[in-house]
């Protein structure tokens, strides 16, 4: 099953390394100005000049020829560089329809940490010393967090010198393509909706055994209306839709608001998980540690363990989904992913460690391990402190993880990967339609669907985008000889799928196993030796006065190895999931994205001619940016008679728009 599981995606992963460079508009020429990115609003003149623009463009196209997608055509750099004052924040706060850059390095490390830990120390510690590794369960977190951080360090890099909307899916755009970029959002809702789920429904469990367990303390066996209510049967958990609708509400309130309680509460959290820690190891048991891996879990138990601990690590990519609001992005961005990885894994490690020397390691509870731990050693008041404050603080991961999936849809909506409405915002700036699709998805999701069921899918998913990402440093930062056309892509493509067996053969036994291990690593060493010996430097490849990831091609490198070597020692059930859901992904891509996307129906080749036209022209800089940026379709509501300007007509439209990049522009073309 493994085999064919494994030949059948990395068939079609070599199609995605191989095949994009066909066709991709790359932009690397250093004469058209980097653009500012989508977010911006422009005023109603400039956005109908654009809207007929447009409309003639794509007529144009269609009497010319049939249009055929292209779904390895990449956005080019100057569609989502930014460039300008660092301090000028009135050109991105000045309208109402932008996405307000508010978010301070504070305000991202707090959504970071506050993303991650709860579900890792309050979620998963138990699970994976008590199912996986025993008393090795911080060598699981520490092998997961030193991934973390190679891949970490590229997510800095991307983070800084792209400081849009998207993440991983806009890297991917830039680097591989759209379909490409559509599967990295994919994994990238694994992330947001479905891990938000798992944890709102994480913390319906716990109120369950909670509410239990004080029916059982005070003899009446449990049998209540309330607890009829709270555990109903049939895979329905109402505490999940409780907490998660209650979550969603919050976000429609507004980004603001909601970024004030996540402040607060991840402070709180952050010094409850401490006194857990503190208290734990004032018990500590030596004796708890002996052996360090049990002999039924084995190494290939902690390393089991180490995919499971991906679940905890999402909270850094979600940094880089708020890039669109943070204030000054090219210095805080790249810090606050750093800070949060280093504050996580310390956390996690140090939980792991004070868990396990509380407790042994076959009586840790699967769902509740520190407050089970504390009345396993019969101190009560501990154990009712951490019980409330996990109830109390593990609904802010469910609010922070939901927070990011509108900001995802709001990168794909502007490039024409998902429909308008993904784009829409209130009054206030917020994405509000986003925010409640996405939402009544998580809720649905929450209430129905157990934990245990979404915990590998969303680990696969979390490492899948992140060797995209990875892949796409070395991508931009390299290329192949001029002789050797795609050698780049077809090493990259080598590299992966040997990291992916080599996953498979290190858990299997016996001499054989051990020596086709051996020839794969040997295999591995040489494919790096050509990455970064044949493989020269891409021109146009320096940004300036950015952080980069050190060590390229070898750190991308290594952090695709661990990603792809956890990832095989997913069983063969999960990796079916993994596919079949790429699948639906890909199906979606050719059924809308294909026929809808900015890229494939007016043109990035085109827009870039009208951007350096207008360059050299006397145009007004609204427009410039509008033509550099993609379509930001908005209701004709929003503009009218209150902002004193009045609409002109299609056909006045279409002679302005005419008029732009004629040699004898009028005024009213410019």
């Amino acid at each position: 099953a493994h085999c064919c599981v494994c030949s059948s995606f990395f068939v079609f992963l070599f199609s995605l390394f191989t095949l994009s460079s066909h066709g991709g508009s790359t932009d690397m020429n250093p004469n058209f100005t980097r653009r500012r990115s989508s977010e911006r609003l422009l005023s109603s003149t400039s956005l109908a000049t654009y809207r007929s623009f447009d409309k003639l463009q794509q007529s144009q196209e269609t009497k010319s020829h049939q249009h055929k997608p292209n779904p390895w055509l990449r956005k080019p750099l100057w569609a989502v560089s930014e460039e300008g004052p660092e301090d000028d924040e009135q050109n991105f706060t000045e309208s109402k329809r932008s996405l307000h850059r508010h978010l301070t390095l504070f305000d991202l490390i707090s959504i970071g940490v506050g993303a991650t830990i709860g579900s890792g120390v309050f979620v998963l510690c138990g699970l994976i010393a008590h199912d996986y590794a025993g008393p090795a369960t911080f060598i699981s977190w520490g092998i997961a967090g030193l991934s973390a951080c190679a891949s970490g360090l590229c997510y800095a890099e991307l983070s800084g010198k792209f400081s849009v909307p998207g993440s991983s899916y806009s890297y991917v755009y830039i680097s591989m393509g759209e379909l490409p970029a559509v599967i990295a959002s994919a994994c990238l809702t694994l992330e947001y909706i479905f891990s938000a789920s798992a944890v709102a429904r994480s913390w319906g469990d716990k109120v369950v055994a909670y509410v239990q367990h004080i029916h059982v303390t005070i003899g009446d066996g449990g049998d209540s209306w309330m607890m009829k209510f709270l555990d109903p049967g049939y895979c329905v958990n109402p505490a999940a839709f409780v907490v998660s609708a209650a979550s969603v509400l919050l976000l429609l309130d507004g980004v603001k608001e909601s970024q004030k309680i996540t402040n607060f509460f991840t402070m709180f959290k952050v010094i409850l998980v401490i006194f857990m820690c503190m208290m734990a190891l004032f018990l500590f048991q030596p004796e708890n540690f002996e052996p360090m891996i049990p002999v039924k879990f084995g190494f290939t138990g902690v390393m089991r363990g180490s995919v499971s601990t991906f679940f905890g690590y999402i909270g850094y990519d979600e940094i880089c989904c708020m890039a669109g609001e943070a204030i000054n992005p090219k210095r805080n961005l790249p810090r606050a992913v750093m800070g949060t990885i280093l504050i996580v894994t310390v956390l996690y490690v140090l939980a792991a460690v004070a868990l396990v020397g509380m407790v042994p390691y076959n009586d840790i509870s699967v769902t509740s391990g520190f407050p089970d731990g504390f009345h396993f050693r019969g101190i009560e008041w501990a154990s009712q402190i951490s019980a409330i404050g996990e109830l109390i603080t593990l609904p802010i991961v469910v609010l922070v993880t939901i927070m990011a999936q509108p900001r995802l849809q709001f990168a794909m909506a502007a490039d024409g990967l998902l429909p308008p409405i993904f784009m829409k915002m209130d009054e206030t700036g917020n994405l509000w339609w986003g925010t409640l699709i996405s939402g009544v998805l998580c809720v649905a999701i929450a209430t129905c669907v157990p934990f245990t069921y979404l915990n590998d899918l969303i680990s696969a998913g979390i490492l899948l985008a992140f060797s995209l990402t990875d892949a796409s440093v070395i991508i931009l930062r390299q290329t192949s000889p001029a002789n050797k056309p795609f050698l780049l892509q077809k090493l990259l493509f080598a590299f992966n799928f040997l990291s992916f067996t080599m996953g498979l053969l290190l858990g299997g036994k016996g001499t054989v196993g051990h020596v086709l291990s051996g020839c794969n690593f040997l295999a591995l060493l040489v494919i790096t030796f050509f990455i970064g010996n044949r493989c020269p430097k891409a021109e146009n490849s320096d940004y300036g006065d950015y952080f980069e990831t050190p060590f390229i091609p070898y750190l991308p490198l290594i952090a695709q190895f661990l990603n792809w070597y956890l990832i095989g020692q997913l069983e063969a059930r999960g990796l079916l999931l993994l596919l079949a859901y790429i699948g639906l992904a890909v199906m979606f891509y050719f059924l809308y994205g294909a026929k809808h996307s900015f890229g494939n129906t007016i043109g990035w080749n085109q827009i870039e001619e009208v951007v350096g036209t207008c360059l050299n022209r006397d145009v007004d800089k609204e427009v410039r940016t509008m033509i550099s940026m993609p379509l930001v379709q908005y209701d004709n509501s929003d503009v009218g008679e209150d902002d004193g300007i009045s609409m002109e007509t299609e056909g006045q439209q279409e002679e302005d728009d005419i008029s732009i990049g004629t040699e004898d522009s009028s005024t009213n073309g410019k």
